[in-house]
């Protein structure tokens, strides 16, 4: 039979042997938020869940329950074989600890395959991300990338991980690279989604005495950035990336490849266009058209970004402020990391 478990009873089997985590719950409540390294092993699919769901609202829960289960005994091999490539200790939940896990553990003990169910669901979990969020002391020092758009913060923050240094990615964490173009080609967080990435991080960077990060605004696309850690980004040290406008328009059009949706460029545009100068907008709207992105580009970093970047970055105190003035971004990474090693050296 199959036992349940409570979450601190999950962190801790989690934390001295490798286990499995397993959401049962379907591709889009999954995708909109579980626990931060859990594989999607769906009772329903979402056409599935919708239909019993609606059963049960216009019919009844009985009915509800034979259609799922009809549902369900049609695709048990498949659903089986997915939990045999399991080789490790395994735990399954749904939002509340409700009939999907108590029905995956059930059918895995009658084929022998041991699992654990999860008390409460994800929405348990859930609970203490918020708490545990509102409650955090975070010491690490934090180190802020920052400059203008196209400076390549987020290239360099990605070759500092690759350079083994502690970061944490609030883009990536966000699924949105904090700009009006910047949902363009990416799936966006929603807030839950983000708070438990965002919860992994912090705890995996905690005993660190420094984490790079980007100087990102406190909204990030859908996403709110917790007042901590926005406070503690506000008062932290500084790398200011000046690269050649050049540059800059290069490394955007490599993240934001706006020849691949154009469309999608266009609409953003007219977003933003009102808060840009009549001709200027003119310019960048014939450019969108006739698929002269550099052009495009250039203007928006001109005449939007840059002048949005200046006033920002005036409420941070200049004695935390450190310039780090390149060519390339390649050679920005190389000085970022030069002046971290000599930074903790002087210490």
């Amino acid at each position: 039979m199959f036992r349940d478990i409570t979450l601190r009873d999950l962190m801790g089997l989690h934390a001295k042997e490798p286990h499995t985590m397993i959401d049962v719950r379907s591709p889009k409540e999954f995708a909109e938020a579980s626990i931060p390294g859990a594989l999607n092993i769906p009772v329903f699919n979402d056409e599935e869940r919708a239909e019993v769901g609606t059963i049960y609202k216009q019919i009844g829960q009985a009915e509800a329950k034979k259609r799922g289960l009809a549902i369900f005994a049609e695709k048990l091999p498949a659903f089986i074989a997915e939990f045999e490539k399991i080789e490790t200790s395994m735990t399954v939940f749904c939002w509340r600890g409700g009939m999907r896990s108590k029905t995956a553990a059930t059918v895995l003990d009658l084929m022998g395959i041991h699992a654990h169910r999860l008390t409460g669901g994800i929405r348990t979990y859930r609970q203490w991300v918020v708490e545990e969020l509102a409650n955090l002391a975070y010491p690490p020092e934090l180190i802020v990338l920052n400059g203008y758009t196209g400076s390549g913060k987020t290239v360099i923050l990605h070759k500092l991980a690759e350079a083994g240094q502690p970061i944490i990615d609030l883009e990536n964490l966000a699924g949105h690279r904090g700009s009006i173009f910047g949902q363009i080609g990416l799936a966006g967080s929603n807030q839950k989604k983000f708070e438990s990435l965002l919860l992994h991080d912090l705890k995996r960077t905690l005993d660190e005495k420094a984490v790079f990060i980007e100087g990102e605004s406190k909204r990030i696309g859908k996403v709110t950035m917790p007042g901590f850690l926005f406070e503690k980004k506000e008062h932290s040290r500084q790398l200011i990336i000046k690269l050649p406008i050049e540059e800059r328009v290069k490394i955007t059009l490599e993240d934001y490849k706006p020849a691949e949706r154009p469309e999608e460029f266009k609409a953003a545009f007219e977003q933003i266009r009102r808060r840009i100068h009549v001709p200027i907008a003119k310019e960048i709207e014939v450019a969108l058209n006739t698929g002269d992105f550099e052009t495009a580009t250039l203007l928006l970093l001109e005449h939007y970004y840059d002048p949005r970047y200046q006033h920002s970055t005036g409420k941070v105190d200049d004695d935390l402020k450190v310039t780090i003035a390149a060519d390339t971004v390649d050679e920005a990474f190389e000085k970022v990391l030069a002046w971290k090693q000599e930074y903790v050296r002087n210490k």
